[in-house]
C-alpha cells in the first residue's frame, strides 16, 4: 500500500534579496517521512498559487511549520509593530482557512509552533507578540551568546528547556503516557486568548500554553509550541507525535 501524503506547508523568503522563494526546513520533511512514515510534498504558502480545495483532494494531512515570520496582528485584532516583524501575509491568507478546511473535512492536520498558533487564530484566539514580555514568564526565544548572536550549536538551541504538565488523562497525556513532558523553547509569540474551540492540554511551568486540540474535531487536530520536528527520531514524546500522526493518516488513507 502507498504511503500517505502530507502537504507541508512553504514559508516565504528572500534570497540574496532578490529571488522569491517558498522553503520548508528539511528537519519538518525527514520527521513526517522517517516517524510518521508517510510522504512530505510542499505546497506554497501563497494563495494565489494554492488551491485549498485541490490540495486537500490530494493529501491526507497537513502539517503546519513552524517560521521565521510572525502571524499579522490584524489577524487577531492588534496593531502590527516593526519590531515584531517580519510577517508573512500570504502564508496567512492561506493557513488560516486550510485548518477550519481539515477540521471539517476530519482531515488529519499537525501544528508545530507558528502552526500552532494559526490554529488557535483560524478559531477565534488571540497572540502575545513577545511572550517573554508578560510578567512572570520565561524567555521561550532561542538561545543566544553574550554578543546577542543567535548560539550556533543546534543541540543547545534545540535543547530541552523546560517543562510542560499535561492535563491528566487528556488526549496527550494518553498518546505520551505521562502528565509532566520537557520540550525545546523557540519562539516569540503565544497564545493570549484560547480560539473558541482550543482546548489547553499543556501549560508551561510559568503559564505558557504549548499544546492544544481543537474541541469536536472528527480527525486529529492538534498543535504545540515546541519544536517537535527536530528530533523525533531520538526524542520519546515528539517520535510519540509523529507516531499518532502517522497513524491518523494511515487510517484516512484507508477510510478514503
Amino acid at each position: 500500500m502507498a504511503r500517505p501524503v502530507v502537504g507541508v506547508i512553504a514559508n516565504a523568503h528572500l534570497v540574496e534579496k532578490r529571488f522569491s522563494m517558498q522553503a520548508v526546513g528539511e528537519k519538518s520533511l525527514r520527521a513526517i517521512a522517517d516517524v510518521a512514515g508517510a510522504l512530505p510534498l510542499m505546497f506554497a504558502g501563497a494563495p494565489d498559487i494554492t488551491d485549498v480545495g485541490a490540495l486537500l483532494d490530494a493529501v491526507d494531512g497537513v502539517m503546519l511549520t513552524g517560521a521565521r515570520a510572525n502571524v499579522h496582528p490584524t489577524r487577531f485584532r492588534a496593531e502590527p509593530h516593526p519590531r515584531h516583524e517580519p510577517y508573512d501575509e500570504a502564508r496567512d491568507a492561506v493557513s488560516l482557512g486550510l485548518i477550519e478546511a481539515c477540521v471539517a473535512r476530519a482531515i488529519p492536520i499537525f501544528g508545530i509552533c507558528r502552526g500552532f498558533q494559526e490554529m488557535n487564530v483560524a478559531f477565534g484566539g488571540s497572540l502575545h507578540h513577545e511572550i517573554r514580555e508578560l510578567p512572570g514568564r520565561l524567555n521561550h526565544r532561542a538561545p543566544r551568546l553574550e554578543n546577542g548572536e543567535l548560539h550556533p550549536d543546534p543541540e543547545v538551541i534545540f535543547a530541552d528547556r523546560h517543562d510542560v504538565k499535561l492535563v491528566a488523562g487528556g488526549l496527550f497525556a494518553k498518546i505520551l503516557g505521562q502528565d509532566t513532558i520537557r520540550v525545546n523553547s523557540l519562539h516569540g509569540q503565544g497564545i493570549l486568548d484560547p480560539g473558541e474551540r482550543v482546548v489547553i492540554e499543556g501549560v508551561a511551568e510559568d503559564g505558557t500554553i504549548e499544546a492544544i486540540r481543537i474541541a469536536d474535531a472528527p480527525g486529529f487536530a492538534l498543535g504545540v509550541q515546541w519544536h517537535a520536528e527536530y528530533d523525533p527520531q531520538r526524542n520519546p514524546i515528539n517520535a510519540a507525535l509523529f507516531r499518532a500522526f502517522g497513524e491518523a493518516l494511515a487510517a484516512h488513507k484507508r477510510a478514503a
